[in-house]
């Protein structure tokens, strides 16, 4: 399918010169303000491994639902480990997503439950597999935030801190065929904005994905291959007071039968570490431009989004 949002190569910042680091920087940043959406190539994550990822996700998911069960963490808010087919939902809605999904990040003694893993013994290289491409997306988003500072000429560590040991974290989802599971009214992932600071969305199983751009119109995106897809999250919106948007988007239900197929994704939610204050940064105000909100904490802001979503 033709590619519908702008294209950069983390290289090219990476390793690039003063002039394609320039270019990196001012293409990534447009993309986020007039889409919050940007399609990254060449970012070193191993498409093998996300392919592994992709097996080993779809072995968890053909479990019964009570063996996936032992792996829900309780106390965890749903931040950790199993949850279950139906149980979350958008912010402002009452029905559930069509989806199912298990989260992996890293051990944070200090959040209690909601900092610790775990995984199925049933298959024995889920966490391996769901460790290492979590370190590879961590890695590519430190990048990412680096470069993302220079859009507005601030110290290329201003984001890249606050992800160091960051609550941040690995979901894998599954969304199984309507015809098998549906809940009257529900759709695989509803309208929603991300609570994060950045997400990487790797290459899906099927497509599905839409944003709302800034006419009011729906459009459909997806990763081509070997393409992470990134957006912006409402953490990101609240610490820029608004220059970088956390855009609406969702995953829509199949349109034909013979598309009502199961589909998987992996997105990576990069938050901040838990005691990170969320001000607004000073360079993103002005006079004309207060700050738009106060200021919180990311595990205060998270736990507050969390239960919006009734997990």
């Amino acid at each position: 399918m033709p590619q519908t949002i702008p294209v950069v190569s983390l290289e090219a910042y990476r390793n690039g010169s003063a002039a394609d680091q320039a270019d990196f920087v001012r293409v990534f940043g447009d993309a986020l303000r007039e889409f919050g959406f940007v399609s990254v190539t060449d970012h070193g994550v191993d498409r093998a491994l996300i392919q592994r990822t992709y097996d080993v996700i779809a072995r968890f998911f053909a479990l019964p639902v009570e063996t996936k069960k032992k792996c829900i963490v309780e106390g965890a808010m749903g931040n950790r480990g199993f949850v279950g087919f139906g149980e979350e939902h958008a912010k402002d809605r009452k029905v559930g997503d069509l989806k199912e999904f298990f989260h992996v990040g890293r051990e944070i003694p200090s959040l209690g439950p909601g900092g610790k893993n775990a995984f199925p013994s049933e298959v024995p290289d889920f966490e391996a597999t769901t460790r290492a491409l979590f370190d590879q997306l961590d890695a590519a988003a430190t990048v990412m935030l680096r470069g993302l500072a220079g859009v507005f000429g601030a110290p290329e560590d201003t984001f890249a801190k606050m992800s160091v040991g960051g609550n941040s974290i690995l979901r894998l989802i599954h969304y199984p065929p309507l015809k098998e599971r549906f809940i009257a009214g529900g759709v695989r992932a509803a309208e929603h904005e991300d609570i994060n600071l950045i997400t990487l969305l790797c290459e899906s199983t099927q497509p599905g994905l839409e944003i709302l751009t800034k006419s009011g119109k729906w459009l459909a995106i997806e990763a081509p291959p070997g393409h992470i897809v990134v957006d912006t999250g409402d953490m990101m919106q609240r610490i820029t007071n608004g220059h970088l948007p956390a855009v609406t988007h969702r995953v829509v239900n199949p349109a034909r039968d013979a598309d009502d197929v199961v589909r998987y994704s992996i997105p990576f939610f990069v938050h901040p570490f838990p005691t990170c204050p969320l001000d607004v940064l000073p360079f993103c105000t002005s006079d004309a431009d207060p700050p738009k909100w106060p200021p919180i904490t990311a595990q205060a802001f998270l736990e507050e989004r969390l239960r919006e979503l009734g997990l």
